[in-house]
């Protein structure tokens, strides 16, 4: 049902540290300062202590070694989606969406996999090892190329800026997506990508004039499961009930 995944760097790194150690729920009005000297690092009104992040620059950085051996040796052209993809296989736990990514040949792409944790580790392996090169164009190309050729294809955005627009722009080669529905809780009036309508989409050929495009104004994580109930997982209980 899923032919890609598009994330930012914070989707992906934070996916693989929830492995190692927990984040904790707080509040959105803790004082920073205070955050700050006691090694604590605030996400929304969640809490990620800076132990998480060491345990994951001991894990992440003997798999860039690995990368930038395999990039000499056998001439590997790595890609972010590729680099993912190793993660997700390295991790080896059921609770990651990128083992099951991996697992299941999914590509995910991440335009901006520099832009967190992970572009940290990577610039920090540089010092060591400064010949590993992300090729990010590979990965332009493919998810393009993704759109292009399909029959149909279907959006299911959550949130919105880069990832939207990245999203978006893949089926602009295409003339626009079939289907599209969006779930994020930003305004129009700012002019923001993410507060954008999907008419805004229509007029730039990114969702095709003849869909019905959806927005859902609302938290994503309370609503997303429910549509998810309700279509994805209605569907695959009644084909399991049939092949029975």
């Amino acid at each position: 049902m899923i032919d890609c995944i598009v994330t930012t760097a914070g989707g992906i790194e934070e996916d693989f540290i929830k492995c190692f150690l927990p984040t904790y729920l707080g509040d959105f009005n803790l004082e920073g300062k205070m955050l700050r000297e006691n090694g604590i690092n605030r996400i929304g009104n969640l809490l990620v202590p800076n132990d998480n992040y060491c345990k994951f620059e001991d894990w992440i950085m003997p798999i860039l070694d690995e990368m930038c051996i395999e990039q000499k040796e056998k001439g590997t052209v790595w890609t972010p989606s590729k680099m993912i993809q190793r993660l997700g296989e390295k991790i080896n736990n059921e609770e990651s969406i990128y083992y099951w990514a991996a697992k299941n040949k999914i590509p995910v792409f991440c335009p901006a996999l520099t832009d967190g944790s992970l572009g940290d580790m990577m610039f920090f392996h540089s010092f060591k090892n400064p010949e590993l090169v992300l090729d990010i164009l590979y990965d332009l190309r493919r998810l393009n190329l993704m759109a292009i050729k399909s029959v149909n294809t279907g959006m299911i955005i959550i949130g919105g800026g880069l990832v939207k627009h990245h999203i978006c722009n893949a089926n602009l080669m295409r003339n626009g997506a079939d289907y599209a529905v969006c779930i994020n809780t930003s305004s129009e009036f700012d002019g923001s990508d993410s507060g954008a309508r999907p008419d805004e989409a229509v007029s730039w050929g990114k969702i095709k004039g003849s869909a019905r495009p959806v927005k859902i104004h609302a938290e994503a994580t309370l609503v997303f499961p429910l549509i998810v109930a309700q279509t994805f997982a209605k569907f695959h209980s009644k084909q399991g009930i049939a092949e029975k």
